[in-house]
């Protein structure tokens, strides 16, 4: 098993597909998705390359920034996100700094998603998501 990835550029792009596809198909709309930033910057590459092969579904997405990794998760409430980022916590036998939003309860637009990400990263990991900030409708 293991995610797909998909280039940096194409963020906002991947959530917007997961938004339709959940608005399509989910139609309670609960947690359709789980949005999950992990700060992956004391993980070497092989290793991060290991873990996302043993933890990660193949309907699972990735999208990183360096160290700094996105993962969609669908059909994936915080609860599933949550085991998901205990998986990486085992795997790399350390706490991993982490955020987790979800569609749409967090967010109706994509924009919405990215910014709320950046603010609660900022406020409770004081990590500034800079990477983010041309797809944020703040600018």
């Amino acid at each position: 098993m293991a995610g797909i990835n998909f280039a940096f550029e194409d963020f906002k792009q991947l959530l917007r597909l997961n938004m339709g596809i959940s608005d399509r198909l989910d139609e309670n709309r609960a947690e359709s998705f789980t949005l999950l930033f992990c700060d992956f910057s004391e993980i070497s590459k092989t290793e991060i390359e290991n873990s996302l092969k043993e933890i990660l579904r193949t309907s699972d997405s990735i999208v990183n920034y360096g160290k700094d990794y996105f993962f969609v998760l669908p059909y994936t409430d915080k609860y599933g996100a949550d085991i998901v980022k205990k998986m990486f916590d085992e795997f790399f036998k350390k706490y991993i700094n982490s955020f987790m939003l979800s569609y749409p309860a967090d967010g109706e637009k994509a924009e919405d998603l990215i910014g709320n990400l950046q603010d609660s990263v900022s406020v409770f990991l004081k990590k500034d998501l800079h990477c983010l900030d041309a797809f944020s409708d703040k600018f």
